[in-house]
């Protein structure tokens, strides 16, 4: 949590303004950020500076695990993130490649469980290195990338959090996952719950121990709508003690994933936190 809050404070009094075409909106900017999440230890990084929603978090990333392209399937696992990149971005909406509502194209886990060949079909990335994990093979090549430049025109969003690369000492599993751009009070909430939680689960399916969650975020930034509420609300709260993540010790495999596997499964104790705080969206 203090790492959070140094990073948020980074910002405010470093930060460069940068305009941002997509959005229409500037963002105060800094470049390069480095949080490490002790999984281990089973310190989650939960933000407890104001109320935070994991739930949604979780069910976003089971939908990547799942190579879900289409909001509706985030919404019935319980998150409703991709509402407004599927039916509310102008640029989406009027690509001929959108099927139609809810629709979001080729995205995150939809390249990555489908990742395209040059000489057709696909590959699917999570289950090789899955497997590779279970038989205790730490394959420095195999890297869990959403990115694909060939096919940002097919999808409503480019990847943010881009790669997950898992690595192997003796029994103790670690993650590198990098992140080319992140919306610090809002998307940061988020993809620390993620970033641990993927080590966390990984390491339950293939057997192994979770050790460290190291997290690379390139382009940190708060935006203008948003700084106020960073600077004279959530950074002059005091942080309090993390809580812990606990998922049901029955989910064995990628296919429990990838099936059965709902929110009821997962739960967090200890959670203390101020209030909530309603940071804008930029969709």
């Amino acid at each position: 949590m203090r790492q959070y809050l140094d990073l948020c404070q980074r910002i405010v009094d470093d930060g460069v303004w940068v305009d941002n075409k997509r959005t229409g909106k500037r963002c105060l900017t800094v470049i390069n950020a480095d949080l490490t999440y002790d999984v281990a230890t089973g310190e989650f990084p939960l933000v407890t500076t104001r109320k935070s929603f994991w739930k949604s978090a979780i069910a976003e990333l089971l939908g990547y695990i799942r190579g879900y392209d289409n909001a509706a399937d985030f919404r019935k696992i319980g998150t409703k993130t991709w509402d407004a990149n599927a039916n509310e971005n102008p640029d989406w909406l009027a690509n001929p490649h959108r099927k139609g509502t809810d629709d979001c194209g080729f995205i995150y886990g939809k390249v990555a469980r489908n990742f395209p060949k040059p000489d057709g079909g696909s590959v699917d990335l999570l289950r090789q290195i899955v497997d590779d994990l279970s038989n205790g093979i730490d394959n420095r090549g195999e890297i869990f990338t959403f990115y694909h430049p060939g096919v940002f025109d097919m999808g409503c969003l480019r990847p943010c959090m881009y790669s997950h690369h898992f690595s192997l000492l003796g029994d103790t599993l670690y993650l590198n996952s990098t992140q080319r751009s992140c919306d610090v009070p809002l998307g940061l909430n988020f993809n620390m719950v993620q970033v641990y939680f993927f080590l966390a689960i990984m390491a339950q399916i293939t057997g192994k121990k979770a050790g460290q969650a190291y997290h690379k975020i390139v382009n940190a930034h708060i935006y203008e709508d948003q700084l106020e509420l960073m600077r004279d609300v959530q950074l002059k709260r005091e942080p309090l003690p993390a809580p812990r993540l606990i998922i049901n010790p029955k989910i064995k495999t990628l296919e429990d994933l990838e099936t059965w596997v709902t929110l009821d499964d997962f739960a967090v104790e200890d959670y203390q936190h101020h209030d909530a705080i309603k940071y804008p969206f930029s969709v």
